[in-house]
């Protein structure tokens, strides 16, 4: 269980008074029960089988046509069954669905809200269609942005909880200055897409062939949702794939154990600090993790020589981004990472390896590598060194910008641990292996 901060809990109590003062107006005033029944059951059991077969988001069409068809009070309660019903992943069980809810009719209320303020009429109906858009654009907007300022101030609050447009699972702590980045822009093209596919539900649930019909209109986008969720079984069997590799070189060169987790970590900071788009991020991230993925085809006696190594001994360990490179030349989504996991060991002046290169010729995702591997193996502790401070690294790292590491890229490190601070999930302070290991040189990224 991941304890909730207290201020998170005050912060999910006051969304869900919001909530229920938007279900007030149910008590007195007339209801179509009926049709909050009908969407009521169907954005519930539409969460359980996207739940079940691991779509790729929930039903929001159901509760935007709720907002077209019903009035404000009335369409928020349609989130509330489905969303209290649905998995919670983790615990407190019901502060996360009670979360969920809230957040849910909030947004569904301010939604069908500013549709009726736009002028969007209570019974839409097809020659309706055309003016019925901007109504329909507002309260899209309307929903993703209430959707996005909840969001982000759970996550500000430390209550990690994903973009708008996906349920929360997990909790984590999220610098507050990046609580709200992304958030609404992400979520606003999949969104629009569902006001789109929500409002054809709304003409046909008021057509004579009545509510059957409009079920029609989630049976293309319950095949995209499955293809899109065979897409995230792929990317997550290749991420095993991934972890398998990493385990693999921990075991086999147990002394930098948690050492590729570390280097992705730091890499990533760095992307993020020179400003990448989230997906090139996440493949810098890769390229970090799998750096060193090519000892596997290094003799294991090599990596564990307790003697200094001869010329060459070294030759062959410096086969290593190479043996990597091909190790995952076939993994088609990692991009610009094979060059990196191929160039990390290169340095500006040309003295690197595998083929010294210079300057703008190494890759850029490389570039980031070689600054996030020497950071850390300086910043480890290991049999045969003491970790460096943080402080004292990052001057290491100075000295050599411009000659071994790219300025930019110890630029951005420097930004990145004085801004957030360096807090590594995985340490290496144990080895697994017991013995002793030679001396290394005090330059950095003069590790094996």
């Amino acid at each position: 269980m991941e304890a909730i901060p207290a201020r998170a809990r005050v912060y999910i109590a006051c969304v869900a008074l919001c909530a229920l003062a938007c279900l007030l107006p149910l008590l007195t005033n007339p209801t179509p029960w009926r049709a909050v029944v009908l969407l009521a059951a169907l954005y519930a059991a539409g969460e359980q089988v996207a739940t079940r077969w691991r779509f790729a988001g929930p039903f929001y069409p159901v509760l935007l046509a709720a907002a077209f068809l019903l009035s404000p009070s009335a369409a928020a309660l349609v989130a509330v069954p489905g969303a209290l019903l649905s998995p919670a992943g983790q615990r407190p069980v019901w502060t996360r669905r009670i979360w969920r809810s809230a957040r849910l009719a909030v947004a569904v209320w301010a939604a069908a809200r500013v549709r009726r303020e736009l002028g969007g009429r209570a019974v839409v109906v097809a020659g309706d269609f055309p003016y019925e858009l901007m109504p329909t654009g507002g309260a899209v907007l309307a929903f993703c942005l209430v959707l996005t300022v909840l969001d982000g101030g759970i996550r500000a609050l430390a209550v990690g909880v994903p973009p708008a447009g996906a349920e929360s699972r997990g909790w984590g702590s999220v610098p507050v200055r990046r609580a709200w980045r992304g958030l609404f822009l992400r979520s606003l093209a999949p969104l629009a897409v569902h006001g789109l596919a929500g409002l054809m539900m709304a003409v046909l649930w008021r057509s004579p062939y009545g509510p059957v019909a409009a079920l029609l209109v989630l049976l293309p986008m319950c095949v995209s949702w499955w293809v899109f969720a065979q897409y995230h079984r792929e990317r997550a069997a290749h991420q095993a794939t991934i972890r398998a590799l990493v385990q693999a070189v921990d075991i086999k060169d147990g002394y930098t154990r948690g050492h590729s987790e570390r280097v992705g970590q730091a890499s990533m900071m760095i992307a993020r600090e020179l400003g990448m788009d989230d997906e090139r991020v996440e493949v810098v991230r890769f390229a970090g993790i799998l750096h060193d993925v090519g000892k596997l085809g290094v003799p294991t006696r090599l990596l564990r020589k307790d003697g200094p190594l001869t010329p060459e001994e070294r030759r062959v360990i410096e086969l290593h981004p190479e043996y990597g490179h091909e190790m995952v030349r076939g993994i088609s989504f990692l991009g610009e990472a094979r060059a990196a996991v191929l160039h990390h060991h290169e340095r500006l002046d040309g003295s690197g390896y595998p083929y010294g290169l210079t300057g703008k010729q190494i890759p850029e995702p490389a570039r980031v590598v070689a600054v996030a591997d020497a950071f850390d193996a300086m910043t480890s502790t290991r049999s045969y060194s003491r970790a460096r401070p943080v402080s004292v690294a990052l001057r290491e790292l100075e000295k050599c910008a411009g000659t071994q590491f790219d300025p930019r890229m110890v630029t951005a490190l420097s930004r990145a641990v004085d801004q957030y601070g360096w807090h590594p999930a995985v340490t290496a302070d144990e080895p697994c292996t017991p013995g002793p290991r030679p001396a290394v040189s005090s330059a950095p990224g003069a590790h094996r």
